[in-house]
């Protein structure tokens, strides 16, 4: 009789891959069993993974950090194997044995390719979300053809998963709390002031990730992007816990008012960081909302702050995964707005000496040093100034998912393609992201002692971000006519006196760093 093992992906780390049933309110989602309590496991470490693309070495060492973590954990259950490929490794695993080898559908289409390609291993329903992908289809088919809207899918999630509700009323009877979730930093502030987060304690098994990266480096086998700084975020599942409860406990209430500021001494603000064990899949997203909820509940946070967390991963984590699927492998390569050039060397190496806008250059070295940016930093900073230079989308989701801690391809393509780069022409929103410098201006103290002058359009301080923004709208102003949000911003355009020579100032500027 054929032996039957288990194989745990690297973003399947939390028990609730291990489970005999999915449980929590998705569980009909996955009615197929998961492995039993007995069952041995395999973990492979492809090299092949990090030899195709250079990833921030932060990324390379928390992705193999948690991974060997939680082979130390399961001990004996868990033939861990380090190969060059998946293939190779599954191989060694099992020897000359016959198996049976069942997963959890993995969160990439490579993946899910290279696990159907394996006609001996046998796909189990995905785990670590709320919605599963059946689930999304029938909320699709009951849409009657009307445009997608992640407003209208998170209201549906709220009610299917009974998450902030009071019977069928949404709890203070208010869907949305954005009118109070979107305030400027507090006047003359250099830090938030808020509880500090959870910090890692690095240990020996940090030490022998570090030592082969290193080495793996030195001969040439691999490179990296971003500097090798002390791991930040959990790698476990009882540091993914205390991180959790670090924040609802400390940083939730006041989560809600500035999620959307930007402070240049203050990386964190308040925000939960907890995107890093969630796509590791050490925590799951139903424990982390209910968490909060219960927070509110118990009076401990206020409902505003609350509601924009459950906001964060309840909807807009689950409407992009879904998404990822919905919209295929050709959404990748969408570029309706037809930018072709390619990402500019100080960008690629992360070289945030070299800029002088501050916003940019605050950002670029945050990226640099830890992997990782908040959401409005990511969106109008680093993907806002991608859009108004016409970079090849496709070229900057990769600089995202190599470079970001948390990033994954169903994470990034929707968010860079659609969100961020507006590549898709408006299948995941309903107008373009991007600003002036009044934005960023308003949102933070970043502008304070820049060179550039957010009011500023043309001369040696103007600002490439306002320049970027009137020019970006300029280019595509055919195209966006169309679109009733715009506009009110496109009739400006008739406005802007010195158009011919702030345009011919943009580019001029061209590939040379802001």
């Amino acid at each position: 009789m054929a032996r039957s093992l288990h194989w745990l992906f690297g973003d399947q780390l939390g028990p609730h891959f291990l489970a005999p049933s999915p449980g929590g309110p998705d569980a009909a989602d996955g009615p197929e069993p998961g492995p039993g309590p007995d069952t041995p496991l395999v973990m492979v470490e492809s090299r092949a993974v990090l030899r195709r693309r250079r990833f921030h070495r932060a990324k390379a060492h928390l992705v193999l950090s948690a991974m060997r973590h939680r082979a130390a954990e399961l001990g004996d259950r868990v033939t861990y194997v380090r190969a060059a490929t998946y293939r190779e490794g599954l191989a060694r695993a099992l020897g000359h044995r016959r198996a049976d080898v069942t997963v959890s559908a993995p969160t990439t289409r490579a993946a899910r390719a290279l696990v159907a390609d394996l006609e001996w291993v046998r796909t189990l329903p995905a785990r670590g979300f709320l919605v599963g992908e059946d689930r999304f289809g029938e909320w699709l088919a009951g849409r009657d053809g009307h445009r997608l809207l992640f407003e209208d899918f998170y209201r549906w999630v709220r009610r299917d998963q009974d998450l902030l509700m009071d019977g069928d009323q949404p709890a203070g009877g208010r869907w949305n709390f954005d009118h109070d979730n979107r305030r400027p930093p507090p006047s003359g502030a250099r830090v938030l002031g808020a509880p500090a987060p959870w910090t890692a304690t690095e240990d020996e098994i940090d030490e022998e990730v570090r030592r082969d990266l290193d080495a793996w480096e030195r001969s040439g086998e691999v490179a990296f992007t971003g500097a090798d700084g002390p791991r930040v975020f959990p790698v476990t599942r009882a540091e993914a816990l205390e991180a959790l409860h670090q924040f609802v406990d400390f940083r939730l209430a006041d989560f809600g008012r500035y999620e959307d500021a930007m402070l240049a001494r203050d990386p964190w603000m308040s925000h939960s960081m907890l995107s890093v064990p969630l796509n590791l899949g050490l925590l799951d997203p139903y424990e982390v909302v209910e968490a909060a909820e219960r927070a509110w509940r118990e009076g401990r946070v206020p409902l505003a702050s609350a509601e924009g967390f459950v906001r964060q991963i309840a909807g807009w984590r689950e409407y992009v995964w879904n998404l990822y699927w919905h919209f295929g492998e050709d959404y990748r390569h969408r570029n309706v707005l037809r930018h072709r050039r390619v990402l500019p060397d100080w960008f690629q190496e992360l070289d945030a000496d070299r800029v002088t806008a501050r916003c940019l250059s605050t950002v670029l070295a945050d990226v640099r040093d830890r992997g990782w940016v908040h959401h409005i930093p990511r969106l109008m900073v680093l993907g806002s100034y991608a859009l108004q230079q016409g970079w090849d989308p496709a070229a900057v989701n990769d600089w995202f998912h190599r470079n970001f801690t948390d990033g994954y391809d169903w994470v990034m393509l929707p968010n860079v393609i659609g969100m961020s780069q507006y590549a898709d022409g408006g299948r995941m929103t309903t107008k373009p992201y991007t600003s002036g410098g009044a934005y960023i201006n308003k949102m933070s103290d970043l502008c304070e002692g820049c060179a550039y002058r957010p009011s500023q359009r043309v001369g040696d301080t103007a600002c490439p971000y306002t320049t970027g923004y009137w020019s970006f709208l300029h280019r595509h102003r055919e195209r966006l006519s169309h679109n009733h949000r715009m506009r009110p911003m496109l009739s400006g355009l008739d406005r802007v006196e010195d158009l011919e020579a702030m345009l011919s100032q943009h580019r001029e500027r061209g590939r040379e760093a802001p």
